[in-house]
């Protein structure tokens, strides 16, 4: 049984209200779980300090089982002092245009400076 520490949503329409849990894997996000280990309500303001409520040792109790944090959650106990951030991957680039297209951009921008260098004849 792989164990998650993780978030579930509570609240109504445009006023979420979020559950830390330590749940199973494969139950659903708003579904069963074990324990409830503290909360986030991310309608405060950031410095307010029931925005994040953690129960620290039980979460240590829970990861020394095996429990493994979402990313999310993972942020907030980096915040708390429990654990180093998450890694984040860089961006894919395939959003970029081929090789092919950029060499072609890259001729037109040299040309373009090169045409703005050479003074105009007068």
């Amino acid at each position: 049984m792989g164990l998650k520490i993780r978030m579930s949503r509570a609240g109504t329409t445009n006023q979420a209200f979020f559950r830390i849990v330590v749940a199973d894997s494969r139950s659903p996000r708003d579904g069963r779980y074990l324990e409830r280990l503290g909360t986030y309500n991310p309608l405060l303001p950031r410095d307010h300090k029931d925005r994040v409520v953690l129960k620290l040792e039980r979460i240590k109790h829970w990861m020394d089982v095996g429990a493994l944090p979402s990313d999310r959650v993972q942020k907030f106990l980096a915040k708390a002092g429990v654990m180093e951030a998450p890694k984040y991957r860089p961006q894919t680039k395939k959003d970029k245009p081929k090789a092919k297209a950029q060499e072609r951009l890259k001729a037109a921008a040299d040309a373009a400076a090169k045409a703005a260098e050479t003074p105009a004849a007068g």
